[in-house]
């Protein structure tokens, strides 16, 4: 089986462990978290071509997958599905991205399964309907409907036998922008490039942090700084979240309550037995 068919077949498989049908996906990065439950975390960073990684603690079993703040949230969600099939194939040895100059049979096959996961060829085919000659605006609702960059949409639609490589090849090059200022559905477009521009912690990080503060040993500050907010807003967050730090329960003894303490004050008595140090 090539890389290709490799990365189909897992996404396949995926989409039907966990009943996802045919449809669209929606937020990814709760997706992952509560399916393969690794940790997500969407990070600043200042690698311009820096877009996502997947780590494993061989010593806890935990896994962590780190992607980049982006204006470009079709790229970011092909990017959280390529790092998920590194996860599910178990690519930890340390030789992904080793081969700079050209792209290895685990890259090919981690984007075949992003591809596939993102916009299943059964997708397509039951949103498209019967063969057509296919327009741009065909391509755009594509793009809106499975939220996948247009490059995306066109490799399918040609998987798929609705367009020719040459139609894929002129379609590869519109941006989502594009489409969205084009056929109306810009709002929507701003507005998760607004979401995929956020740092985002992980969710069970988050949780434990907001129990770590109501037990009283961690602050809101160290809220604000998981969340990359202000102190403002992260305690804004707690008091509407949160019933605030708890006390500290300090148990209270009365002294008729302490148990009684045999002391030997012979040693101070004037005959005390000579050697015996006072």
């Amino acid at each position: 089986m090539g890389a290709e068919n490799e990365g189909r077949t897992r996404a396949d498989a995926f989409r039907d462990a966990y009943h996802l049908g045919d449809q669209p996906l929606g937020d990814l990065v709760a997706l992952i978290e509560q399916t393969v439950r690794c940790d997500v975390a969407v990070l600043d960073t200042t690698e311009q071509d820096e877009h996502g990684l997947s780590m494993r603690d061989p010593a806890r079993h935990i896994v962590f997958i780190g992607i980049a703040r982006t204006r470009n949230p079709m790229r970011q969600r092909s990017t959280l599905a390529h790092e998920l099939a590194h996860v599910l194939f178990e690519d930890w040895d340390g030789s992904q991205g080793e081969e700079l100059s050209h792209r290895s049979v685990r890259e090919i096959r981690a984007d075949a399964f992003a591809r596939h996961l993102l916009i299943p060829r059964a997708g397509v085919r039951n949103f498209i309907g019967e063969a057509r000659p296919l327009t741009e605006g065909d391509l755009s609702s594509l793009v809106q409907r499975f939220l996948v960059s247009p490059a995306i949409a066109s490799i399918a639609l040609q998987d798929c036998g609705y367009i020719s490589d040459d139609q894929k090849s002129t379609w590869l090059s519109i941006s989502t922008g594009q489409l969205a200022r084009r056929y109306g559905w810009v709002d929507q477009y701003e507005a998760m490039q607004d979401e995929s521009d956020r740092s985002r912690p992980p969710q069970r990080l988050l949780a434990r942090a907001v129990s770590g503060y109501e037990e009283g040993v961690l602050s809101a500050q160290a809220v604000a700084t998981l969340r990359g907010v202000s102190l403002e807003a992260a305690q804004d967050y707690l008091d509407r979240t949160s019933s605030g730090p708890r006390a500290p329960e300090v148990p209270s003894m009365a002294a008729e309550d302490l148990p009684p303490v045999d002391i030997d004050l012979s040693a101070l008595d004037d005959d005390a037995p000579e050697g015996r140090t006072p």
